[in-house]
């Protein structure tokens, strides 16, 4: 199995990854402010479900096999990118309440959905699982699909807990929004700015060599 000098550097190299600015980040801190700390916190929980769902696909060899073909990058950008215009659109439809304590109450389960497709149709994220876990695999230390679930798991629980503490910043600047008279106008376009800004990084992109 996986020794602990391993999983200390594997856990820095994570955190390392996880405090540069990206889309994940991004998604969380938006909702959190849109939603308060229970859109945040359900913007992390669907994060987390898509590395889990990142971990089996890249342990089971599906994400290399995915990865191998190359039209999948471009089939999964596009995908991601119509789906977060596809956000935006539904978020300029809304109408923001005038009321100084607004904010804005949606399902947490189609936040979790939306945090979680977002994650799952960025194709960065894939080719990181497929690159970035099986640095860490040692042949000699056992089953190779155990030790990149292992890497994982661990990724995912270290990833959600700095997603959480994400999610509850968003909901503290909520509330810092909902004190002012145009809070409930400055969440619903700063989420369309965010979400745009997503779907352009997306669309812009080119594949890794």
């Amino acid at each position: 199995m996986i020794d602990l000098a391993t999983l200390a550097v594997f856990s820095g190299a994570v955190l390392l990854l996880l405090l540069s600015p990206g889309p994940n980040m991004a998604f969380v801190v938006s909702h959190g402010v849109t939603h308060g700390w229970r859109g945040g916190m359900a913007s992390a929980l669907g994060i987390g479900v898509a590395d889990v769902l990142l971990t089996a696909l890249t342990a089971t060899g599906v994400t290399a096999l995915v990865a191998s073909w190359p039209p999948s990058f471009d089939v999964i950008r596009y995908a991601g990118v119509v789906y977060l215009l596809w956000l935006v659109f539904k978020t300029l439809q809304k109408r923001p309440v005038p009321n100084a304590g607004h904010i804005d109450r949606v399902p947490l389960g189609r936040v979790f959905l939306q945090a979680m497709l977002n994650s799952l149709l960025n194709p960065k994220a894939l080719l990181f699982f497929v690159v970035f876990l099986p640095q860490f695999v040692r042949p000699e230390a056992g089953d190779i699909a155990v030790q990149l679930m292992v890497l994982g798991g661990g990724l995912t629980v270290i990833a959600a807990v700095f997603h959480g503490l994400l999610g509850i910043f968003g909901g503290a600047l909520s509330r810092f929004f909902a004190r002012r008279s145009q809070g409930a106008w400055l969440q619903k376009w700063g989420l369309a700015t965010v979400l745009t800004v997503l779907a352009v990084r997306l669309a812009v992109m080119s594949r890794p060599t």
